[in-house]
């Protein structure tokens, strides 16, 4: 057990302590940003209380946003295959499908078509929609087409001759079977239909993006207005996943407001005084609009994705916060007065605050070479908030708190926490620090990195689910999902390659057999459900050139042939220049392994098989730009790993002038990254433009705890302490801040587990595991390593952001 009479009153340096009668001269000479703050302390509340109105203005002004160029990587060579050809493929890239479905036995029924006409009317006016990509049984462009006696036969599947008698009805019917739209347009079992909706990223009608939320709620809108007991409507698409995600990320605000409560509770709960309570509150609330509104100014907006960064910079604010009352009340207990106990604990604080914010800050960053839009607003709006933190919590807050104070009741609960009982929980961990505690400390964290290596194996890039990964299983939109696949041939998930020729050059018989040979390939890979391509067509064209038999459903060799057929190809199928030709693949889902198939069986055939006359390029479709971003995110996890514990172990070494320390520090965050990974293979959690973020954010937010504790750790061994007893010392007064801080930076992040939006809430599990995992590593493991890599004649001389010289022991409590 440690002696903590002993240490409370040992101090080897000599220097003045808290309520010996030292005199201000005793306290060293001020830093210059400490004279300038308190010396001019309205001027300093007046400046931020004016910058505060600025930047809130601004902040009002900031709308939910979405586009769907920035939440995919724009610079891989898919992305600009598909960019480059994109007014080729109308219809194949940012689509929705509306399914109207009929209760009674089919879609042939006079009420039910008057309710697709209307429908695709009001989706027709809808801003932001290719009209004339737009199709349904209603629409001109969806046909039909046969060979008769005299030739070929044709028309619009629901002619202009239609009154929904009986008979016409009929005819629809027939149309419906000879269109070759069963299974795509119209649902295996006739009860239902879709509308295919192609949208365009920038709205004609305002020249801006198009704004997914409005798009979100007219869609919500028709539903609503044609949803009845005989009629049921299934929406899916990129948009309207989109429209959902901004709609539920709202919803957010009322977790934001239950952990500014509890928050708030657990801060009143340790200090017991509602003044410091309230101040460390208005600092944090100060720090998010500051954010906000500087976001606004530099023309960001909030994405579902930035969307938590605020609700994260409270909470980091909170916690930081926390650090600046600790030292200010250990003043107080020293007699000090609240203005010139609120100088020291700027004084005391303001340096290792910096350097952990600074390392937030660069941890934030570096999510900016991510060349994802998403994830450098994270960047950005992370970056900003951290700078805005350090403004208020190591400036605004301590002007005022030098007018609030700490009550009475307060400094006396504190002094009675740290008077001269031992305290049992530290005096445990403390024990860390033996030789033979640290040891088993370590082997304890070298086997849990094994088991967390082993079992992160099956940590996977991309979704792990069907449907849409970032909405809870249980949505809407998942389970309109879910009906499009059950009752549909031609899945939602596409994955599209392109023939590049020559003008004119995809009715070669050499480019049309290879592409023939490429579409048996993916027919024979698991997790495709069918391929189509111009091919499809040119085999029943030559059929219906010979009377329709079957024995000539196959590419004739003739140049002539093939050029007359492909002039009788719909044109949403091949291009009118006929040098691009799309290829789809439609497949069961978009999971990570299933793409991954589909792309390396293109790329090794476009390898063998590509020519100066044709090529065969990726990729296009909802499934192809998945596929794109996955091969980014798997390149950029590494990087971003690499690049975030480089930088951190870099700050920390450069400011202790120790390798050593550097280590202390950074190895329980290697630890705590092992074991997040190997807990999101165990949950299904994959790797993805959602997660990604967490680990830059978990490991620089998570260093704050390590750099509290070495700091202090080393500063009381290089007084001359024994490494246990400095480490007791440590424990005693920032180790309880610490543990304080991990506790409420986790219980800021754990109410996201409850969101509607499933990526949100595996965000808020993952940094509340790694905050309170960090937490545990600072306290456990880095003072074990400290008894091996920080040796006597180390810690000696151990280079500490070094509090002023006036902060050491007394009798009634440790600063």
């Amino acid at each position: 057990m440690i002696d903590d009479k002993r240490l409370l009153k040992t101090d080897r340096a000599g220097d003045p302590v808290p309520g010996s009668g030292a005199k201000a001269s005793d306290m060293g000479k001020p830093p210059f940003i400490e004279t300038l703050l308190f010396a001019h302390r309205p001027l300093v509340l007046g400046l931020f209380m004016l910058l505060t109105l600025v930047f809130g203005y601004h902040m009002l002004q900031l709308k939910p946003e979405a586009s769907f160029l920035r939440m995919i990587p724009t610079y891989h060579p898919y992305i600009e295959n598909y960019i480059a050809h994109q007014d080729n493929l109308k219809g194949l890239g940012n689509t929705l499908r509306i399914a109207v479905e009929t209760t009674g036995e089919n879609i042939f029924d006079k009420s039910y078509l008057e309710t697709l006409k209307n429908m695709t009317d009001d989706v027709f006016f809808v801003s932001g929609v290719d009209r004339a990509a737009l199709k349904s049984l209603w629409t001109p462009i969806t046909r039909w087409s046969e060979v008769t006696e005299e030739g070929f036969a044709g028309g619009a599947v629901i002619p202009d001759s239609y009154d929904g008698s009986r008979q016409s009805l009929d005819q629809v019917r027939l149309n419906v079977l000879k269109s070759g739209e069963v299974g795509t347009l119209v649902a295996n079992d006739f009860k239902s239909s879709v509308i295919f909706v192609p949208l365009q990223d920038i709205d004609p009608e305002t020249g801006e993006p198009l704004n997914y939320q409005q798009l979100s709620a007219k869609l919500e809108e028709i539903r609503s207005n044609y949803e009845s007991d005989t009629i049921r409507i299934h929406i899916t698409g990129f948009a309207k996943v989109v429209g959902d995600l901004i709609d539920g990320s709202t919803r957010v605000l009322v977790f934001f407001l239950i952990a500014f409560v509890i928050l708030l509770g657990i801060l009143y709960y340790n200090s017991r005084c509602l003044k410091s309570t309230a101040v460390r509150a208005i600092s944090s609330i100060v720090a998010v609009i500051w954010q906000l509104g500087i976001m606004r100014l530099f023309g960001y907006g909030l994405n579902p994705y930035s969307m938590l960064v605020p609700f994260l910079m409270f909470a980091l604010g909170v916690s930081h916060g926390i650090q600046m009352f600790n030292a200010m009340a250990h003043e107080m207990i020293g007699g000090r007065d609240k203005v010139t106990a609120a100088r020291l604990a700027f004084r005391l604080v303001y340096r290792p605050g910096f350097a952990a914010l600074i390392t937030d800050c660069i941890g934030f960053a570096s999510l900016f070479i991510i060349r994802i839009g998403v994830i450098q607003d994270i960047a950005v709006g992370a970056s900003i908030g951290v700078a805005v933190v350090a403004f208020t919590d190591l400036m605004l807050l301590p002007v005022l708190m030098s007018y609030s104070g700490i009550g009475q009741k307060t400094i006396e609960l504190v002094r009675n926490r740290e008077s001269g009982k031992s305290h049992p929980l530290w005096s445990l961990l403390a024990n860390v620090t033996r030789p033979t505690f640290a040891a088993v400390a370590i082997f304890l964290a070298v086997i849990g990195a094994m088991g967390g290596l082993y079992l992160r194996q099956d940590l996977k890039i991309g979704d792990l689910d069907p449907g849409a990964p970032e909405l809870r299983q249980d949505s809407r939109y998942n389970r309109d999902n879910a009906y499009m696949n059950a009752h549909y041939s031609a899945s939602s998930d596409i994955f599209i390659v392109m023939l590049k020729t020559p003008p004119a050059g995809n009715s070669d018989y050499a480019a049309v057999v290879a592409t023939d040979r490429l579409k048996w390939n993916l027919e024979h890979i698991e997790g495709v459900q069918t391929v189509k391509s111009h091919v499809d067509y040119l085999k029943l064209l030559n059929s219906a050139f010979n009377e329709g038999h079957l024995k000539w459903l196959a590419i004739p060799r003739s140049k002539v042939a093939l050029d007359n057929m492909v002039l009788k190809i719909p044109s949403n199928v091949v291009n009118q220049d006929g040098n691009l030709t799309p290829i789809m693949v439609f497949l069961n889902d978009h999971k990570a392994v299933t793409l991954e198939r589909v792309v390396s069986a293109v790329e090794a055939f476009a390898e063998k098989n590509n020519t100066t006359d044709y090529r065969f390029l990726l990729a296009a479709g909802n499934a192809g730009i998945e596929a794109a971003t996955n091969i980014e995110v798997e390149k950029a996890i590494l990087l971003l790993t690499l690049l975030v514990y480089g930088v951190v172990f870099t700050v920390c070494a450069l400011t202790y002038r120790s390798i050593r320390g550097a280590l202390c520090v950074c190895i329980p965050l290697c630890l705590t990254s092992i074991l997040c990974e190997a807990l999101m293979a165990k949950m299904g959690i994959g790797v993805k433009v959602a997660t990604l973020p967490v680990i830059a954010v978990g490991v620089g937010i998570g260093v704050d705890y390590g750099i509290y504790i070495y700091n202090k750790l080393v500063y009381y061994t290089a007084r001359g302490h024994h490494l246990m007893d400095a480490y007791y010392l440590t424990l005693n007064t920032t180790g309880r801040a610490v543990s304080f801080t991990g506790i409420t930076l986790s219980i800021g992040v754990a109410t996201w587990a409850f969101s509607p939006i499933r990526f949100q809430a595996d965000m808020g599990i993952l940094l509340t595991f790694m905050f309170l995992w960090n937490m545990v590593g600072a306290m456990v493991l880095l003072p074990a390593m400290a008894r091996f890599l920080l040796k006597k004649k180390s810690c000696a001389t151990g280079k500490a952001v070094k509090p002023p010289s006036r902060h050491h022991l007394s009798a009634k409590g440790v600063s």
